[in-house]
Protein backbone atom coordinates (compact mmCIF):
# COMPACT_ATOMS: atom_id res chain seq x y z
CA UNK A 1 0.00 0.00 0.00
CA UNK A 2 1.42 3.54 -0.75
CA UNK A 3 1.12 6.57 1.37
CA UNK A 4 -1.80 7.62 0.01
CA UNK A 5 -3.42 4.18 0.68
CA UNK A 6 -2.50 4.78 4.42
CA UNK A 7 -4.07 8.08 3.93
CA UNK A 8 -7.34 6.93 3.15
CA UNK A 9 -7.94 4.24 5.43
CA UNK A 10 -6.65 7.02 8.55
CA UNK A 11 -9.10 9.56 6.90
CA UNK A 12 -11.70 6.61 6.97
CA UNK A 13 -10.97 5.75 11.42
CA UNK A 14 -11.15 9.35 11.93
CA UNK A 15 -14.31 9.93 10.78
CA UNK A 16 -15.75 6.94 12.05
CA UNK A 17 -14.76 8.27 15.50
CA UNK A 18 -16.40 11.73 15.06
CA UNK A 19 -19.65 10.18 13.38
CA UNK A 20 -19.71 9.18 17.04
CA UNK A 21 -19.11 11.78 18.67
CA UNK A 22 -21.38 13.68 17.02
CA UNK A 23 -23.90 11.29 17.14
CA UNK A 24 -23.84 11.15 20.89
CA UNK A 25 -25.65 14.46 21.36
CA UNK A 26 -28.72 13.09 19.28
CA UNK A 27 -28.95 10.56 22.16
CA UNK A 28 -30.90 11.90 25.31
CA UNK A 29 -32.82 8.63 26.61
CA UNK A 30 -32.29 5.05 26.45
CA UNK A 31 -35.10 4.94 23.80
CA UNK A 32 -33.12 7.27 21.60
CA UNK A 33 -29.76 5.28 21.96
CA UNK A 34 -31.89 1.59 21.06
CA UNK A 35 -34.04 2.83 18.68
CA UNK A 36 -33.27 6.68 17.84
CA UNK A 37 -36.94 7.24 18.95
CA UNK A 38 -38.45 6.22 15.63
CA UNK A 39 -36.87 9.12 14.03
CA UNK A 40 -34.96 7.65 10.41
CA UNK A 41 -36.21 8.44 7.16
CA UNK A 42 -37.66 5.55 5.81
CA UNK A 43 -34.64 5.06 2.92
CA UNK A 44 -31.95 6.02 5.25
CA UNK A 45 -33.52 2.87 7.32
CA UNK A 46 -33.69 0.34 4.17
CA UNK A 47 -29.97 1.64 3.13
CA UNK A 48 -28.65 0.84 6.89
CA UNK A 49 -30.77 -2.39 6.93
CA UNK A 50 -29.27 -3.09 3.37
CA UNK A 51 -25.52 -3.03 4.66
CA UNK A 52 -26.21 -4.54 8.04
CA UNK A 53 -25.98 -7.48 6.16
CA UNK A 54 -22.25 -7.43 4.54
CA UNK A 55 -18.89 -7.79 6.54
CA UNK A 56 -15.82 -8.65 5.75
CA UNK A 57 -16.54 -12.02 5.40
CA UNK A 58 -18.33 -11.61 1.95
CA UNK A 59 -14.92 -10.84 1.06
CA UNK A 60 -12.76 -13.54 2.79
CA UNK A 61 -14.98 -16.44 2.53
CA UNK A 62 -17.82 -15.69 -0.09
CA UNK A 63 -14.96 -14.43 -2.43
CA UNK A 64 -13.81 -17.95 -1.77
CA UNK A 65 -17.10 -19.93 -2.52
CA UNK A 66 -17.23 -17.65 -5.94
CA UNK A 67 -13.70 -18.36 -6.64
CA UNK A 68 -13.72 -22.00 -6.18
CA UNK A 69 -17.34 -22.34 -7.46
CA UNK A 70 -18.75 -19.12 -9.52
CA UNK A 71 -21.89 -17.22 -9.71
CA UNK A 72 -23.82 -19.66 -7.04
CA UNK A 73 -22.89 -18.01 -4.15
CA UNK A 74 -24.43 -15.05 -5.62
CA UNK A 75 -28.06 -16.78 -6.31
CA UNK A 76 -27.97 -19.21 -2.75
CA UNK A 77 -26.80 -15.99 -1.10
CA UNK A 78 -27.57 -13.07 -2.55
CA UNK A 79 -30.94 -13.72 -3.72
CA UNK A 80 -32.16 -16.02 -0.98
CA UNK A 81 -31.90 -12.77 1.21
CA UNK A 82 -33.53 -10.27 -1.37
CA UNK A 83 -36.58 -12.71 -1.59
CA UNK A 84 -36.86 -13.37 1.99
CA UNK A 85 -36.61 -9.26 2.98
CA UNK A 86 -39.29 -8.90 0.18
CA UNK A 87 -41.51 -11.43 2.21
CA UNK A 88 -40.62 -9.78 5.41
CA UNK A 89 -41.63 -6.27 3.85
CA UNK A 90 -45.15 -7.37 4.33
CA UNK A 91 -45.09 -9.97 7.46
CA UNK A 92 -42.83 -8.46 9.68
CA UNK A 93 -41.13 -5.05 8.66
CA UNK A 94 -44.34 -2.80 9.82
CA UNK A 95 -45.14 -5.32 13.03
CA UNK A 96 -41.58 -4.17 14.21
CA UNK A 97 -42.34 -0.57 14.11
CA UNK A 98 -45.63 -0.79 16.37
CA UNK A 99 -44.17 -2.70 18.39
CA UNK A 100 -42.04 0.57 19.35
CA UNK A 101 -44.50 3.25 18.93
CA UNK A 102 -48.11 0.92 20.36
CA UNK A 103 -46.02 -0.82 23.02
CA UNK A 104 -43.22 1.56 24.12
CA UNK A 105 -40.51 -1.85 23.26
CA UNK A 106 -36.48 -0.95 22.92
CA UNK A 107 -35.06 -4.07 22.43
CA UNK A 108 -36.41 -6.97 20.08
CA UNK A 109 -36.98 -9.66 22.67
CA UNK A 110 -38.74 -7.14 24.91
CA UNK A 111 -42.32 -8.26 24.04
CA UNK A 112 -41.48 -11.81 24.49
CA UNK A 113 -42.32 -11.86 28.55
CA UNK A 114 -45.82 -11.00 27.56
CA UNK A 115 -46.08 -12.88 24.05
CA UNK A 116 -44.98 -16.60 25.77
CA UNK A 117 -43.72 -15.87 29.86
CA UNK A 118 -40.09 -14.88 30.85
CA UNK A 119 -38.20 -18.07 31.21
CA UNK A 120 -39.03 -18.22 27.34
CA UNK A 121 -37.90 -14.22 26.95
CA UNK A 122 -34.64 -15.35 29.01
CA UNK A 123 -34.12 -18.25 26.91
CA UNK A 124 -33.57 -17.16 23.60
CA UNK A 125 -31.71 -14.02 25.11
CA UNK A 126 -29.16 -15.68 26.50
CA UNK A 127 -28.48 -18.30 23.74
CA UNK A 128 -28.82 -15.66 21.08
CA UNK A 129 -26.23 -12.95 22.78
CA UNK A 130 -24.05 -16.14 22.71
CA UNK A 131 -24.43 -16.95 19.53
CA UNK A 132 -23.77 -13.45 18.57
CA UNK A 133 -20.34 -12.63 20.62
CA UNK A 134 -19.17 -15.94 18.36
CA UNK A 135 -19.99 -14.29 15.27
CA UNK A 136 -18.93 -11.31 15.59
CA UNK A 137 -15.17 -12.84 16.34
CA UNK A 138 -15.26 -14.38 13.73
CA UNK A 139 -15.99 -11.23 12.10
CA UNK A 140 -13.05 -9.69 13.66
CA UNK A 141 -10.94 -12.53 12.16
CA UNK A 142 -12.11 -11.54 8.74
CA UNK A 143 -10.96 -7.81 8.34
CA UNK A 144 -7.85 -8.67 10.25
CA UNK A 145 -7.14 -11.64 7.18
CA UNK A 146 -7.85 -8.86 5.03
CA UNK A 147 -5.57 -6.37 6.58
CA UNK A 148 -2.78 -9.03 7.33
CA UNK A 149 -3.29 -9.62 3.43
CA UNK A 150 -3.26 -6.18 2.06
CA UNK A 151 -0.37 -4.42 4.53
CA UNK A 152 0.64 -6.91 6.52
CA UNK A 153 -0.44 -6.32 9.87
CA UNK A 154 -0.18 -9.07 12.30
CA UNK A 155 -3.61 -10.78 12.48
CA UNK A 156 -4.23 -9.29 16.37
CA UNK A 157 -3.40 -6.11 16.03
CA UNK A 158 -5.48 -5.70 13.15
CA UNK A 159 -8.25 -7.03 15.57
CA UNK A 160 -7.24 -4.20 17.81
CA UNK A 161 -7.29 -1.77 15.80
CA UNK A 162 -10.29 -2.33 14.09
CA UNK A 163 -11.95 -3.04 17.33
CA UNK A 164 -11.15 0.16 19.47
CA UNK A 165 -12.31 2.34 16.79
CA UNK A 166 -15.47 0.56 16.55
CA UNK A 167 -15.88 0.64 20.67
CA UNK A 168 -15.32 4.21 20.42
CA UNK A 169 -18.20 5.22 17.71
CA UNK A 170 -20.78 2.66 19.26
CA UNK A 171 -20.62 3.09 22.76
CA UNK A 172 -20.65 6.94 22.12
CA UNK A 173 -23.25 7.23 19.45
CA UNK A 174 -25.93 4.29 19.53
CA UNK A 175 -28.29 3.11 16.64
CA UNK A 176 -27.41 6.96 15.65
CA UNK A 177 -23.78 6.37 14.94
CA UNK A 178 -25.18 2.63 13.30
CA UNK A 179 -27.37 4.06 10.77
CA UNK A 180 -24.84 6.76 9.84
CA UNK A 181 -21.77 4.46 9.03
CA UNK A 182 -24.07 2.26 7.27
CA UNK A 183 -25.15 5.26 5.19
CA UNK A 184 -21.05 6.09 4.40
CA UNK A 185 -19.99 2.45 4.17
CA UNK A 186 -22.74 2.28 1.12
CA UNK A 187 -20.48 5.57 -0.57
CA UNK A 188 -17.30 3.48 0.10
CA UNK A 189 -18.86 0.12 -1.15
CA UNK A 190 -20.12 2.04 -4.17
CA UNK A 191 -17.06 3.39 -5.25
CA UNK A 192 -14.83 0.73 -4.96
CA UNK A 193 -17.38 -2.02 -5.97
CA UNK A 194 -17.78 0.07 -9.22
CA UNK A 195 -13.97 0.16 -9.40
CA UNK A 196 -13.22 -3.50 -9.61
CA UNK A 197 -16.24 -4.45 -11.75
CA UNK A 198 -14.83 -1.84 -14.22
CA UNK A 199 -11.69 -2.75 -13.79
CA UNK A 200 -11.80 -6.35 -14.41
CA UNK A 201 -14.15 -5.79 -17.52
CA UNK A 202 -11.12 -3.29 -18.46
CA UNK A 203 -8.76 -6.25 -18.21
CA UNK A 204 -10.73 -9.17 -20.26
CA UNK A 205 -13.18 -8.49 -23.02
CA UNK A 206 -14.97 -5.23 -22.07
CA UNK A 207 -18.46 -5.31 -21.17
CA UNK A 208 -18.75 -8.73 -23.77
CA UNK A 209 -17.02 -10.17 -20.42
CA UNK A 210 -20.33 -10.41 -18.74
CA UNK A 211 -21.45 -13.08 -21.77
CA UNK A 212 -18.50 -14.48 -22.61
CA UNK A 213 -16.08 -15.49 -19.32
CA UNK A 214 -18.45 -18.63 -18.57
CA UNK A 215 -16.98 -20.45 -21.16
CA UNK A 216 -13.32 -19.72 -19.85
CA UNK A 217 -14.07 -20.04 -16.55
CA UNK A 218 -13.93 -23.65 -14.65
CA UNK A 219 -16.97 -25.99 -15.60
CA UNK A 220 -20.24 -25.20 -13.58
CA UNK A 221 -18.55 -21.81 -12.23
CA UNK A 222 -21.59 -20.27 -14.54
CA UNK A 223 -24.51 -22.57 -13.13
CA UNK A 224 -26.77 -21.03 -10.48
CA UNK A 225 -26.15 -24.40 -8.35
CA UNK A 226 -23.33 -26.52 -8.18
CA UNK A 227 -20.85 -28.12 -5.80
CA UNK A 228 -22.65 -28.56 -2.30
CA UNK A 229 -25.27 -25.95 -3.52
CA UNK A 230 -28.13 -27.21 -4.25
CA UNK A 231 -31.99 -27.09 -4.71
CA UNK A 232 -32.81 -27.97 -1.25
CA UNK A 233 -30.06 -25.85 0.36
CA UNK A 234 -31.30 -22.97 -1.69
CA UNK A 235 -34.83 -23.03 -0.12
CA UNK A 236 -33.45 -23.77 3.46
CA UNK A 237 -31.48 -21.06 2.89
CA UNK A 238 -33.98 -18.44 1.95
CA UNK A 239 -36.40 -20.01 4.57
CA UNK A 240 -33.70 -19.12 7.14
CA UNK A 241 -32.94 -15.87 5.43
CA UNK A 242 -36.18 -14.78 5.75
CA UNK A 243 -36.32 -15.36 9.36
CA UNK A 244 -32.63 -13.68 10.28
CA UNK A 245 -32.65 -10.87 8.35
CA UNK A 246 -36.10 -9.46 8.63
CA UNK A 247 -35.71 -9.29 12.69
CA UNK A 248 -34.29 -13.26 13.58
CA UNK A 249 -30.89 -11.29 13.70
CA UNK A 250 -31.76 -8.74 16.14
CA UNK A 251 -29.99 -6.08 15.12
CA UNK A 252 -32.32 -5.79 12.10
CA UNK A 253 -35.10 -5.25 13.78
CA UNK A 254 -33.87 -2.16 15.37
CA UNK A 255 -33.71 -0.56 11.25
CA UNK A 256 -37.51 -1.13 11.31
CA UNK A 257 -38.07 0.11 14.59
CA UNK A 258 -36.29 3.48 14.24
CA UNK A 259 -38.40 4.12 10.98
CA UNK A 260 -41.54 6.68 11.73
CA UNK A 261 -44.11 4.24 10.67
CA UNK A 262 -45.57 1.02 9.85
CA UNK A 263 -45.91 1.50 6.93
CA UNK A 264 -42.12 3.59 6.40
CA UNK A 265 -40.72 0.69 7.87
CA UNK A 266 -42.23 -1.53 5.03
CA UNK A 267 -41.00 0.80 2.41
CA UNK A 268 -37.52 0.46 4.02
CA UNK A 269 -37.61 -3.06 3.73
CA UNK A 270 -38.58 -2.91 0.18
CA UNK A 271 -35.48 -1.00 -0.56
CA UNK A 272 -33.38 -3.15 1.18
CA UNK A 273 -34.84 -6.07 -1.05
CA UNK A 274 -34.18 -4.14 -4.31
CA UNK A 275 -30.46 -3.30 -3.54
CA UNK A 276 -30.02 -7.05 -2.11
CA UNK A 277 -31.26 -8.06 -5.72
CA UNK A 278 -29.07 -5.83 -7.71
CA UNK A 279 -25.73 -4.89 -5.81
CA UNK A 280 -24.53 -7.89 -5.03
CA UNK A 281 -24.28 -8.78 -8.52
CA UNK A 282 -22.06 -6.00 -8.91
CA UNK A 283 -19.47 -7.03 -6.67
CA UNK A 284 -19.84 -10.95 -7.21
CA UNK A 285 -18.80 -10.74 -11.41
CA UNK A 286 -15.29 -9.49 -10.44
CA UNK A 287 -15.01 -12.31 -8.11
CA UNK A 288 -16.17 -15.05 -10.80
CA UNK A 289 -13.92 -13.72 -12.85
CA UNK A 290 -10.96 -14.27 -10.36
CA UNK A 291 -9.75 -17.50 -11.89
CA UNK A 292 -9.12 -15.61 -15.57
CA UNK A 293 -7.22 -13.18 -13.27
CA UNK A 294 -5.38 -14.69 -10.65
CA UNK A 295 -5.24 -18.29 -11.11
CA UNK A 296 -4.17 -20.87 -9.07
CA UNK A 297 -4.45 -19.75 -6.11
CA UNK A 298 -3.31 -21.80 -2.85
CA UNK A 299 -5.90 -19.98 -0.98
CA UNK A 300 -9.19 -19.19 -2.44
CA UNK A 301 -9.69 -16.81 0.75
CA UNK A 302 -6.79 -14.04 -0.97
CA UNK A 303 -8.48 -13.91 -4.68
CA UNK A 304 -10.60 -10.39 -4.00
CA UNK A 305 -7.26 -9.24 -2.47
CA UNK A 306 -5.26 -10.42 -5.05
CA UNK A 307 -7.72 -8.76 -7.44
CA UNK A 308 -7.86 -5.40 -5.50
CA UNK A 309 -3.74 -5.31 -5.87
CA UNK A 310 -3.70 -6.57 -9.87
CA UNK A 311 -6.65 -4.12 -10.79
CA UNK A 312 -6.78 -0.96 -8.71
CA UNK A 313 -4.57 2.10 -8.44
CA UNK A 314 -2.95 4.02 -5.37
CA UNK A 315 -5.56 5.33 -3.40
CA UNK A 316 -8.51 3.34 -4.45
CA UNK A 317 -6.75 0.44 -2.68
CA UNK A 318 -6.76 2.37 0.44
CA UNK A 319 -10.77 3.00 -0.46
CA UNK A 320 -11.32 -1.01 -1.05
CA UNK A 321 -9.61 -1.59 2.73
CA UNK A 322 -11.56 1.31 4.27
CA UNK A 323 -14.70 -0.37 2.68
CA UNK A 324 -13.54 -3.63 4.48
CA UNK A 325 -13.81 -1.92 7.95
CA UNK A 326 -17.00 0.09 7.28
CA UNK A 327 -18.49 -3.79 6.36
CA UNK A 328 -17.35 -5.12 9.61
CA UNK A 329 -17.34 -2.49 11.85
CA UNK A 330 -20.89 -1.20 11.28
CA UNK A 331 -21.80 -4.79 11.91
CA UNK A 332 -20.21 -5.23 14.76
CA UNK A 333 -21.54 -2.25 16.19
CA UNK A 334 -25.01 -2.71 15.41
CA UNK A 335 -25.31 -6.09 17.15
CA UNK A 336 -23.27 -4.18 20.13
CA UNK A 337 -26.15 -1.83 20.25
CA UNK A 338 -28.52 -4.59 19.90
CA UNK A 339 -27.12 -7.05 22.41
CA UNK A 340 -27.06 -4.02 24.77
CA UNK A 341 -30.79 -3.30 24.69
CA UNK A 342 -31.02 -7.21 25.36
CA UNK A 343 -28.88 -7.22 28.19
CA UNK A 344 -30.11 -4.00 29.59
CA UNK A 345 -33.75 -4.75 28.78
CA UNK A 346 -34.61 -8.28 29.20
CA UNK A 347 -31.66 -9.56 31.14
CA UNK A 348 -29.94 -7.74 33.52
CA UNK A 349 -33.73 -6.24 35.23
CA UNK A 350 -34.55 -9.61 35.25
CA UNK A 351 -30.72 -10.99 37.39
CA UNK A 352 -30.69 -7.71 39.52
CA UNK A 353 -33.26 -5.42 41.13
CA UNK A 354 -31.16 -2.25 41.47
CA UNK A 355 -31.19 -2.27 37.37
CA UNK A 356 -34.79 -1.87 37.20
CA UNK A 357 -34.83 1.10 39.10
CA UNK A 358 -32.18 3.00 37.29
CA UNK A 359 -33.02 6.59 35.60
CA UNK A 360 -32.90 7.68 32.63
CA UNK A 361 -28.98 8.67 32.66
CA UNK A 362 -28.02 5.46 35.00
CA UNK A 363 -29.83 3.42 32.31
CA UNK A 364 -28.22 4.89 29.25
CA UNK A 365 -24.54 5.00 31.12
CA UNK A 366 -25.19 0.79 31.81
CA UNK A 367 -26.25 0.51 27.97
CA UNK A 368 -22.64 2.32 27.26
CA UNK A 369 -21.08 -0.10 29.28
CA UNK A 370 -22.63 -3.38 28.04
CA UNK A 371 -22.49 -2.11 24.25
CA UNK A 372 -17.79 -1.68 25.27
CA UNK A 373 -18.18 -4.88 27.12
CA UNK A 374 -19.88 -6.80 24.43
CA UNK A 375 -17.22 -5.72 21.23
CA UNK A 376 -14.04 -6.54 24.24
CA UNK A 377 -15.15 -10.23 24.81
CA UNK A 378 -15.66 -10.69 20.58
CA UNK A 379 -12.10 -8.89 20.27
CA UNK A 380 -10.32 -11.04 23.20
CA UNK A 381 -12.21 -14.57 21.63
CA UNK A 382 -11.30 -13.38 17.95
CA UNK A 383 -7.30 -13.17 19.37
CA UNK A 384 -7.31 -15.81 21.42
CA UNK A 385 -8.48 -18.40 19.03
CA UNK A 386 -5.94 -16.34 16.26
CA UNK A 387 -8.89 -17.11 13.67
CA UNK A 388 -7.44 -20.36 12.20
CA UNK A 389 -9.80 -21.86 10.07
CA UNK A 390 -13.34 -20.43 11.79
CA UNK A 391 -14.50 -18.03 9.40
CA UNK A 392 -16.66 -19.66 6.97
CA UNK A 393 -17.58 -22.81 9.96
CA UNK A 394 -18.39 -20.38 11.92
CA UNK A 395 -20.59 -17.62 10.02
CA UNK A 396 -21.78 -20.20 7.52
CA UNK A 397 -22.37 -23.38 9.53
CA UNK A 398 -23.24 -22.08 13.10
CA UNK A 399 -25.19 -19.49 12.21
CA UNK A 400 -27.55 -20.02 10.18
CA UNK A 401 -28.13 -23.22 11.65
CA UNK A 402 -29.32 -22.08 15.12
CA UNK A 403 -30.45 -18.89 13.80
CA UNK A 404 -33.39 -20.25 12.92
CA UNK A 405 -34.27 -22.33 15.96
CA UNK A 406 -33.51 -18.79 17.80
CA UNK A 407 -35.52 -17.28 15.63
CA UNK A 408 -38.73 -18.91 14.70
CA UNK A 409 -40.74 -18.18 18.08
CA UNK A 410 -39.35 -14.86 18.08
CA UNK A 411 -40.73 -14.33 14.70
CA UNK A 412 -43.68 -16.43 14.03
CA UNK A 413 -45.22 -15.30 17.52
CA UNK A 414 -45.76 -11.61 16.12
CA UNK A 415 -47.89 -12.95 13.32
CA UNK A 416 -51.64 -13.79 13.79
CA UNK A 417 -51.84 -17.26 12.02
CA UNK A 418 -49.42 -18.80 15.01
CA UNK A 419 -51.82 -17.07 18.54
CA UNK A 420 -52.15 -20.84 19.72
CA UNK A 421 -48.48 -21.62 19.46
CA UNK A 422 -47.37 -20.83 23.06
CA UNK A 423 -44.67 -21.20 25.86
CA UNK A 424 -44.44 -24.42 25.32
CA UNK A 425 -44.32 -24.61 21.63
CA UNK A 426 -41.57 -21.62 21.98
CA UNK A 427 -39.43 -23.61 24.26
CA UNK A 428 -39.36 -27.06 22.97
CA UNK A 429 -38.80 -25.98 19.11
CA UNK A 430 -36.22 -23.99 20.54
CA UNK A 431 -34.23 -27.10 22.45
CA UNK A 432 -35.32 -29.52 19.60
CA UNK A 433 -33.76 -27.34 17.01
CA UNK A 434 -30.65 -27.00 18.25
CA UNK A 435 -30.52 -30.77 19.55
CA UNK A 436 -30.82 -31.90 16.01
CA UNK A 437 -27.82 -29.32 14.82
CA UNK A 438 -25.77 -30.76 17.48
CA UNK A 439 -26.70 -34.41 16.56
CA UNK A 440 -26.17 -33.75 13.17
CA UNK A 441 -23.18 -31.39 13.08
CA UNK A 442 -21.09 -32.96 15.53
CA UNK A 443 -22.68 -36.33 16.53
CA UNK A 444 -22.91 -38.33 13.27
CA UNK A 445 -20.50 -35.42 11.94
CA UNK A 446 -22.32 -35.02 8.58
CA UNK A 447 -20.48 -33.33 5.92
CA UNK A 448 -23.88 -32.45 3.68
CA UNK A 449 -24.04 -28.70 4.07
CA UNK A 450 -28.37 -28.98 3.27
CA UNK A 451 -28.67 -31.08 5.80
CA UNK A 452 -26.43 -29.38 8.61
CA UNK A 453 -28.26 -26.08 7.79
CA UNK A 454 -32.12 -27.40 7.05
CA UNK A 455 -32.71 -30.25 9.44
CA UNK A 456 -32.86 -27.75 12.44
CA UNK A 457 -34.57 -25.40 10.88
CA UNK A 458 -37.52 -27.69 9.94
CA UNK A 459 -37.70 -29.54 13.50
CA UNK A 460 -38.28 -26.43 15.33
CA UNK A 461 -40.87 -24.45 12.36
CA UNK A 462 -42.44 -28.44 12.47
CA UNK A 463 -42.52 -28.59 16.35
CA UNK A 464 -43.62 -24.86 16.99
CA UNK A 465 -46.87 -24.86 14.56
CA UNK A 466 -47.62 -28.78 15.56
CA UNK A 467 -47.63 -28.20 19.14
CA UNK A 468 -49.80 -25.20 18.58
CA UNK A 469 -52.54 -27.01 16.94
CA UNK A 470 -52.33 -30.46 19.21
CA UNK A 471 -51.43 -28.42 22.53
CA UNK A 472 -52.78 -25.05 22.20
CA UNK A 473 -52.12 -22.44 24.61
CA UNK A 474 -53.97 -19.30 23.53
CA UNK A 475 -54.87 -16.18 25.67
CA UNK A 476 -56.72 -13.08 25.57
CA UNK A 477 -53.84 -10.79 26.16
CA UNK A 478 -51.87 -12.24 23.88
CA UNK A 479 -54.42 -12.30 21.04
CA UNK A 480 -54.49 -8.42 22.13
CA UNK A 481 -51.33 -8.01 21.68
CA UNK A 482 -50.63 -9.51 18.02
CA UNK A 483 -53.98 -8.04 16.15
CA UNK A 484 -52.61 -4.58 17.90
CA UNK A 485 -49.63 -4.64 15.17
CA UNK A 486 -51.83 -5.51 12.35
CA UNK A 487 -52.21 -1.39 11.61
CA UNK A 488 -50.92 1.94 12.58
CA UNK A 489 -53.62 2.66 14.18
CA UNK A 490 -53.17 4.29 17.65
CA UNK A 491 -53.10 1.47 20.57
CA UNK A 492 -55.92 1.38 23.26
CA UNK A 493 -53.91 2.83 26.38
CA UNK A 494 -54.67 5.90 28.79
CA UNK A 495 -53.37 8.77 27.05
CA UNK A 496 -52.96 7.37 23.93
CA UNK A 497 -49.32 6.74 24.85
CA UNK A 498 -46.97 3.93 23.98
CA UNK A 499 -48.02 1.06 26.80
CA UNK A 500 -44.60 -0.73 27.53
CA UNK A 501 -44.92 -4.73 27.16
CA UNK A 502 -42.90 -6.54 30.19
Amino acid sequence: MTALDWSVLAGYFVLMVLIGVWSRTKIKTIVDYFTTGGRIPWWLSGISHHMSGYSAVMFVAFAAVAYDYGITVYVWWAVSIGVGVGIGAFLFAARWNRLRSKHGVVSPLEYLARRYNLPTQQVLAYSGATLKVVDIAAKWVAIAILLNGFTGVPMRWGILLTGVVTMLYATLGGLWADVLTDFGQFIIQAAAGIAMFIGVLTHLDGISTLWTMWDKLPEGHGDALTGPYTSTYLIAFLFIKTFEYNGGMWNLAQRYMAAPSGSAAKRSALLSSGLWLVWPLILFIPMCAAPLLVPNLGKSEQAYIELAQLLLPSGLIGLVLAGFFSHTMAMVASDANVISSVITRDIAPVLVKKVRNLSDAGALKFARITTFTFVTVSMLIAILTNGQGVVLKIVVDLVAATMGPISIPLMLGMLPWFKRSGPRAAITSWAAGLAVWTVVKWGIESKDVTLVVALPLATSLIIYVGLGLLMPERRPDVDVLVDSLNDDGVSETAGGQPAPVH
